[in-house]
């Protein structure tokens, strides 16, 4: 095997049209795949076959750079698909792996060019030595990656431990009310961010709040930590829901007081607080710039409870004052309140279109009532809705989701008449 020369412009052209051709032809062969698998989710599925066989991708370079030498003609030099080997290996064996494929590249680049007879050793020695340093350049970014990797696994340590303080999850029931949270993070490595659910039992009944605050980062999470602690508070003390909002808002100013830039003026959480009666048969609202909840039946009908009387999110009293109107709405047997953040509505599809509470919640819902004769407890439905949202987006979360299901169980004769 000849050692590289360099090319001409008609050798570019036969190098480079290739490469195009494959590139389309791998795109085409993606559409192909995830259609044939069902989506994202259908790829989702062959991913640990894929982690299994990686490792083995550096040497298939090497075998593909031998079968290159053996069908191209002399003049044609495959040492430049050789140097890819090392380089493939960087994200998928250890320093000493990555060693391995380094000398097994150069041992086959001798090797073919004694067989070939094309032995130079003025430009084969050129060769190993820029073999040599793409392998020494693959170990130190083996490297980087690693410590960068240990870094990530803190930080994302730090962030668990971060949202168990700061967003605790809330417990499964309260009294007669089945309750079911899910917080979906827009990227990996931040769990926690300005969305936020919270849900007390209190004198007057149990109350929820579900959030989202503006901005993102610590400030976010700062806010958070506010408003859940405010409510929690205030929930326990204050007898109606007007009050209870008109404490928040007193705490939010007094919060922005002690910020600076935009967060000082523009700092603001959009709320929707829930309160139910004792006995679970009405349950009563205030809605202060947040996403409409649904109103799931057990029949797998959804119910948008959209408000009557606009108001403003909370933290903006120095603009102004509001009231804030509380809507009392029946809460039957065998229905689930399902509460989120704008990380749902706002989700879109790669036509632009927003995702759709009201239409695509009873569709899914009907769908596996269908499947399994049965109305979904919360935390199925949650799971059903953060995964309709990921296939309407394709792939990750566009912003964090606060995902909340609080459902009243049918009586024990209704189940047991409805399983007969």
């Amino acid at each position: 095997m000849a050692a590289p020369q360099g090319c001409t412009g008609q050798a570019a052209a036969c190098l480079v049209t290739p490469v195009v051709w494959a590139r389309r032809t791998a795109a085409h062969l993606r559409s192909a795949v995830v259609g044939r698998l069902g989506g994202q989710n259908g790829l989702m599925r062959v991913l640990p076959v894929w982690s299994r066989v990686r490792r083995w991708v550096p040497a298939v370079v090497i075998a593909l750079a031998a079968l290159v030498d053996v069908l191209t003609p002399r003049a044609v030099s495959s040492a430049p698909l050789l140097a890819v080997a090392p380089v493939a290996a960087v994200s998928l064996l250890t320093p000493w792996g990555i060693v391995g494929i380094g000398v097994a590249a150069m041992a086959v680049q001798t090797g073919l060019a004694f067989v070939d007879g094309t032995y130079n050793w003025q430009g084969d020695a050129a060769v190993q030595i820029t073999l040599a340093a793409v392998t020494v350049l693959a170990v130190g970014l083996n490297r980087s990656l690693r410590s960068q990797h240990v870094s990530a696994n803190r930080a994302r340590y730090a962030a668990e431990v971060a949202q168990r303080a700061v967003l605790p999850t809330p417990p499964s029931r309260l009294g007669d009310l089945r309750i079911a949270a899910r917080y979906v993070p827009a990227e990996d490595m931040a769990l926690i961010g300005g969305d936020l659910y919270v849900m007390q039992e209190t004198p007057y009944g149990v109350r929820a709040m579900v959030g989202d605050v503006r901005g993102k980062g610590l400030s976010a999470v700062t806010a958070v930590s506010v408003d859940i602690g405010v409510f929690r508070y205030a929930a326990d003390h204050e007898a109606d829901l007007p009050a209870l909002v008109d404490c928040m808002e007193e705490a939010l100013l007094r919060e922005s007081q002690r910020r600076e830039g935009l967060d000082a003026t523009e700092g603001f959480t959009t709320a929707l607080i829930v309160e139910f009666s004792d006995d679970l048969s009405q349950v009563r609202i205030v809605n202060r710039g947040h996403p409409a909840p649904l109103l799931l039946y057990t029949d797998g009908r959804a119910r948008a409870l959209a408000p009557a009387e606009e108001a403003p999110p909370l933290g903006i009293a120095s603009l102004g004052s509001w009231t804030s109107p509380v809507e009392t709405h029946t809460f039957p047997p065998g229905a689930m309140l399902l509460c989120f953040t704008d990380g749902v509505t706002e989700a879109r599809d790669p036509t632009g279109a927003f995702y759709d509470p009201a239409e695509r919640v009873p569709r899914m819902t009907q769908s596996y009532m269908r499947q399994t004769g049965h109305f979904p407890d919360p935390s199925t439905v949650l799971d059903l809705l953060a995964h309709d949202v990921s296939r309407h987006s394709g792939g990750a979360p566009q912003d964090d989701q606060a995902l909340l299901a609080l459902h009243r169980p049918l009586p024990v004769q209704d189940l047991l008449a409805r399983r007969l």
